[in-house]
């Protein structure tokens, strides 16, 4: 006899509500744990995304560098590196300037980046404010400079 025939009419072999009941806290429970850790993900990328932007800008400062034998100044600022600056030791400026698509990028939340020349940390500092848009926090807040970068 196979397994059908054994079967008595009136059984099923459906859930019963407990273990539904079960299953529906399991999932609850995972989600609780889960969901957390994957909505942070967004915060994580920008923040990433602001480290690979800082050092792409500190590649076109090097290559300023280079050209005029100095950063350019805070009063110059990153605009010296799409526009030859009025003011300052500029000695030979590249044609096109020193970044692709000749324009500065913003920051992952679309604020400029703060440039510092000569900087507290080194040569300049460069640096991307987290969440809340103003120095130093912690998580989301946490902000990306050059002289952590690694």
């Amino acid at each position: 006899m196979n397994k059908l025939q054994t079967i008595k009419r009136g059984d099923h072999m459906g859930f019963t509500l407990i273990e539904i009941l079960v299953v529906i806290v399991i999932l609850g429970v995972l989600a609780g744990l889960i969901i957390p850790r994957i909505m942070d993900r967004p915060e994580e990328a920008k923040q990433l995304k602001a480290k690979i932007q800082i050092e792409s800008l500190e590649t076109a400062l090097n290559l300023y560098k280079l050209d005029n034998g100095s950063y350019p100044s805070t009063d110059q600022g990153l605009q010296a590196l799409i526009q030859q600056p009025d003011t300052g030791q500029v000695q030979q400026w590249r044609t096109g300037g020193y970044l692709e698509k000749g324009r500065l990028p913003a920051d992952p939340r679309g604020n400029p980046f703060i440039y510092l020349s000569p900087g507290v940390n080194g040569d300049y500092d460069l640096s991307s404010y987290g969440a809340d848009g103003i120095q130093g926090g912690d998580g989301k807040n946490k902000d990306v400079n050059n002289w952590e970068i690694q």
